[in-house]
């Protein structure tokens, strides 16, 4: 089935999004989540930055049941397009102690101890839970990631938001960030993005991950199943004995692990 697109408003969001979506008017829409009519071990969504994002970062499973939640978040990012001098800050320079990140957060120097990525259309990242992220102004992405909406704010550049710094502390691992949960692709190569433990992802031109339910995100041309099309800007949930056929153009396909 074609999953319904929500549009989630953000502070960061922008007031106008690319043509192949109709956003309410005048709203600064940041995300545009697919969801269906239960509750699903996976979410896909656009982000769409006129601003950075807050310093964040998400528990664990243990961290969270811990907490009476029903499981973490993990998530990774497909980047779709940038503006020049675009970044991503993932991880820190260097391991700091529970003590320094408190008090980087506290005094905002958090975001010069980071690792600021400088990123184009075709790069992805793994963001395992517990890593300390922030995504930059300029940047379009596609986002796989656990369903979870629970988020620990550490630093906001001085937003009137809610932080959350004893839970943020206490989950994050302040260290820098595994190159090899980085890749860099290029025209339409098929690469596995991410192979558990909660989900896989793949870029591919034809159908994948069979047998599985799965997520299908064309990034360029339209993928049919049962009747039903999606093309970019929209996503197939597809049962595990659903069949999908697709144009050889590229496309995301994820599934739970």
């Amino acid at each position: 089935m074609k999953l319904h697109a929500r549009y989630v408003a953000k502070p960061w969001g922008r007031t106008e999004l690319p043509p192949i979506f109709s956003p309410p008017d005048g709203e600064r829409i940041g995300e545009v989540w697919f969801e269906g009519e239960s509750d699903l071990p996976l979410l896909a969504k656009y982000i769409f930055t006129s601003e950075r994002l807050s310093v964040q970062v998400h528990p664990d499973d243990e961290q969270a049941r811990a907490r009476g939640l029903p499981h973490g978040k993990s998530e990774c990012w497909y980047i779709l397009d940038a503006e020049p001098g675009a970044t991503l800050g993932l991880g820190f320079q260097r391991e700091l102690s529970g003590e320094e990140l408190r008090q980087s957060a506290l005094d905002g120097s958090i975001v010069e101890l980071m690792q600021w990525h400088p990123v184009e259309a075709g790069d992805f990242f793994f963001v395992p839970a517990g890593t300390v992220h922030a995504i930059g102004g300029g940047i379009s992405l596609l986002e796989l990631q656990q369903n979870s909406d629970v988020t620990y704010r550490l630093y906001d550049y001085g937003r009137p938001r809610e932080l959350h710094l004893e839970d943020g502390v206490s989950v994050a691992k302040p260290r820098p960030h595994d190159s090899t949960l980085k890749q860099r692709l290029t025209g339409s190569e098929e690469a596995t993005l991410v192979d558990g433990p909660h989900f896989t992802l793949v870029r591919t031109t034809a159908d994948a991950l069979q047998r599985r339910m799965r997520w299908a995100l064309p990034l360029d041309g339209t993928v049919k199943s049962n009747g039903q099309t999606a093309g970019p800007g929209e996503c197939l949930l597809l049962r595990p004995d659903n069949e999908m056929e697709t144009d050889g153009r590229p496309l995301l396909i994820g599934a739970p692990c």
